[in-house]
């Protein structure tokens, strides 16, 4: 399987390049206005500048080759950035809602009307580059594509939050002023059941966790189907950036050569690699027929 790495290199740049421009315009609208909501989704917007850094480093790091120290190449780099953007996301939410909560115990004015124009703007913004994100992660099966694409979601959710409590404050008046704080506490809460969600995967990943998709499914007919196959003893699949690795343990008569078994397990090989474009190697361990009892 060759991997277009190259599409998760391009949206994860866009995505610093727009988390960057966004970070100056919340922050500059938030001081501004006086929203410490707004302030807040800034500051998360300067830590989604550094996950966008770091799913780019390790979407370059992941298309590397494989070599002599790295035999199986260096796909595990992806999951690596997911994870480290996980963690980002959580301390994120927590650094939120602690300085929300301070806000909240600080008298203060209410915020202004234009910050709510701002937010909106973001809101539109993350929202489509989550999509585009999403589904660039989807097509070329990286973790950390989607797990950078839920941070722009997370950012929308954060800007509608701090949207509707800015909209509370200036329509309920006095005594309304920490409601887009309470916003914020609310979105970060959100955030980190995302967060907690999306390292899940990631973690899978690096543990060599089996998939749970349909693939083995799809992989024992495929080899089994392989004249002299007789059956699929053992399958076992594990997941390297976006590409899968199978181990096949394939019995055929036991009095064939070693060259007629060799040349079985290649053609079974070959069929399940041009079954599913997503794995890139199969090892097929060739072992005698044992029937089994009825």
């Amino acid at each position: 399987m060759k991997t277009d790495w190259s599409k998760g290199v391009q949206v994860s740049t866009a995505s610093l390049a727009i988390n960057s421009a966004l970070a100056l315009i919340k922050l500059t609208a938030g001081v501004t206005g006086n929203s410490y909501a707004l302030i807040a989704d800034a500051i998360e917007s300067l830590g989604d500048m550094i996950s966008s850094t770091v799913v780019w480093t390790g979407l370059v790091l992941a298309s590397k080759p494989a070599d002599k120290d790295h035999p199986y190449g260096h796909g595990k780099a992806e999951p690596l950035a997911a994870l480290a953007v996980a963690i980002m996301l959580v301390g994120s939410a927590f650094l939120i809602a602690w300085q929300a909560i301070e806000e909240i115990r600080t008298p203060h004015q209410p915020p202004a009307a234009f910050t709510l124009i701002v937010l909106l703007l973001v809101v539109v913004v993350k929202e489509s580059m989550y999509r585009y994100e999403s589904r660039t992660g989807r097509q070329i099966g990286s973790t950390a594509v989607l797990v950078d694409a839920w941070h722009h979601r997370s950012d929308a959710i954060t800007s509608a939050a701090a949207g509707i409590g800015i909209a509370t404050a200036l329509l309920g008046g006095p005594g309304f002023e920490p409601a887009d704080d309470w916003a914020a506490l609310v979105a970060c809460v959100i955030i980190t059941f995302n967060a907690v969600h999306l390292s899940r995967t990631a973690i899978s990943e690096l543990m060599d966790t089996a998939p749970d998709s349909l693939l083995p499914e799809a992989i024992v007919p495929v080899a089994a189907s392989v004249s002299g196959a007789k059956r699929v003893e053992k399958l076992l699949i594990r997941k390297m950036g976006p590409a899968y690795y199978v181990d096949l343990h394939l019995e055929v008569d036991g009095q064939l050569s070693v060259d007629e078994a060799h040349a079985i397990s290649h053609k079974v090989k070959d069929a399940v690699l041009a079954h599913s474009p997503q794995i890139a190697d199969v090892l097929v361990h060739i072992e005698p027929f044992k029937p089994q009892a009825s």
